[in-house]
């Protein structure tokens, strides 16, 4: 099933600069078939759903092997039964 998602990494405790974490998380979601973006609070993606949730469980085993103690993450799926959802659709 194809999805559309936006996904929030927050480590806690890491400290003012968080770029290391996040550069983590943008190339374990390139190694997966999605199509992203990235924007100020997150990271947009369209994908199927099965890898858009495997792909966050990875990020957090991946983060906290790295040594990040404490990991939120905010998911928003979006899934449609009438057309394939996409993220160009979503442009204004």
């Amino acid at each position: 099933m194809r999805a559309t998602a936006e996904l929030q990494v927050v480590p806690i405790g890491e400290g003012v600069s968080v770029r290391k974490e996040i550069s983590r998380v943008l190339a374990l979601l390139k190694g997966y078939d999605f199509i992203i973006e990235t924007h100020a609070s997150g990271t947009n993606i369209e994908g199927e759903l099965a890898d858009i949730l495997a792909a966050a469980e990875q990020i957090h085993l991946a983060l906290h092997k790295d040594g990040c103690v404490r990991l939120v993450s905010y998911l928003k799926l979006e899934t449609r039964t009438d057309k394939i959802p996409t993220l160009a659709g979503k442009r204004l």
